[in-house]
């Protein structure tokens, strides 16, 4: 129990230390709300990581809004150079 706990926790950190860097400053941007869902945003970060498919959104490629996961994460599908769904840091949007 006390592994599974540290190895959740390691994962949680290498994926907010991941995040961090994957999005660039010069905000602040949009965030994406409940009525975005089914939407399609643009990406205003310079570069902006597509978790679970592992791709990276360039600024002006799309991202239409499927669900979140406590507003800090939207998941949805990846327009552009990355075209598949995938989960992207809130916030990032113009």
């Amino acid at each position: 129990m006390l592994r599974r706990a540290a190895i959740a926790l390691a994962t949680a950190a290498a994926l907010t230390a991941a995040t961090t860097g994957s999005a660039s400053a010069g905000g602040p941007y949009r965030y994406a709300t409940s009525a975005d869902v089914g939407n399609r945003l643009t990406v205003c970060a310079e570069d902006l990581t597509v978790r679970e498919f592992i791709g990276v959104l360039k600024r002006g490629q799309t991202f239409e809004v499927k669900g979140f996961n406590t507003g800090e994460w939207v998941y949805g599908f990846a327009y552009g150079n990355v075209n598949a769904n995938g989960w992207v840091q809130n916030g990032w949007f113009c």
